[in-house]
């Protein structure tokens, strides 16, 4: 080969090196999270993709139902979700964690509740638990409602109907969505009138709506602690490895109740605020939270992470 040849040979070598690394690089510091139509993950997901957006990342919020959050986590189509409730999801997740493919990785928030629930009025009537549902099936016209399809709750009480647990083989569940089941149930509740619906905490449900939680959750349905949850982070397999610093900073994302609560509350006061420009703002109020968040983390060029999301939070919110 002459020397004009290899010269040539070698430029391209050297191009196609360095467009392999930039989209190597692009691609990694491109981070989907992907998330589900509930008011606590939405405000988390948008939330973590502003704090990344701070630290010069590109990042989308995808949103899903459940089953298709587990399949682009496990084929790589997301990095991360903030939404495993559990043990209520277990049905759903477990399989994915136990083939490596999707990481539990770290507990975002415990102390939390997902369980069936009565407006007070119903439970005060003597609708206290699982095991009354069925006596006050005529009040409860046989029906029991849920949110979207394809939800883990939804599945839990499909699955006690299907298997007539606490006498429940003749009731039907109602799917809808997490605003239209919450309208439902607001709207009965004014009107005294029965219904048996799908609850949650931290969630502004419970300042809106006067409900009482029922007893009875099982290990087969919501969890033997009367329906305690625990929510993790999940992320797909070799996120550490291919961005540890992205990571990093999810393992140090926690949400404690408490700070859930007093978002959602903001939010339901304040109906110009969206819910992630809700989460900025207690943010900027709560600098304590991100300092955390952000230990031994970095921006994308290796600076320290805290003051630009403070920079970022002083011009966006």
């Amino acid at each position: 080969m002459s020397s004009g040849l290899r010269r040539i040979a070698f430029v391209f070598f050297l191009i196609a090196t360095l467009c392999t690394s930039a989209i190597t690089a692009t691609a990694a510091d491109k981070i989907t999270v992907a998330s589900v139509s509930w008011t606590g993950v939405t405000i988390k997901s948008e939330v973590a993709v502003s704090v990344l957006e701070s630290l010069g990342y590109k990042a989308e919020n995808k949103v899903f139902s459940v089953p298709i959050t587990y399949s682009a986590l496990s084929t790589g189509d997301a990095d991360v979700f903030f939404g495993n409730w559990m043990p209520s999801m277990a049905s759903v997740a477990n399989k994915f964690f136990e083939s490596g493919k999707v990481i539990k990785y770290v507990a975002n928030m415990p102390g939390a509740k997902y369980t069936l629930a009565v407006p007070t009025f119903c439970a005060e009537a003597g609708l206290k638990d699982f095991s009354d549902i069925a006596k006050f099936g005529e009040q409860l016209d046989w029906k029991i409602y849920g949110i979207e399809p394809g939800n883990d709750g939804n599945m839990i009480i499909q699955d006690m109907i299907d298997k007539d647990m606490f006498g429940l083989g003749k009731f039907e569940l109602v799917q809808s969505s997490e605003v239209a089941m919450l309208s439902q149930v607001q709207a009965y509740a004014k009107n005294d009138k029965w219904i048996v619906f799908l609850g949650w905490a931290p969630h502004s449900m419970n300042e809106r709506i006067d409900m009482t939680y029922l007893t009875g959750s099982t290990d087969q349905t919501f969890g033997g602690n009367n329906g305690t949850a625990t929510v993790w982070t999940n992320v797909r397999k070799d996120l550490e490895k291919d961005n540890p610093n992205v990571a990093k900073l999810f393992k140090n994302m926690t949400f404690p109740v408490s700070m859930m609560n007093q978002i959602m509350t903001s939010v339901h006061k304040d109906k110009s605020l969206s819910l992630g420009k809700a989460g900025l703002k207690w943010l900027k109020e709560n600098p304590e939270m991100y300092e955390a968040w952000t230990k031994d983390v970095t921006t994308v060029d290796g600076k320290p992470a805290a003051p630009a999301i403070k920079a970022y939070l002083d011009k966006n919110v």
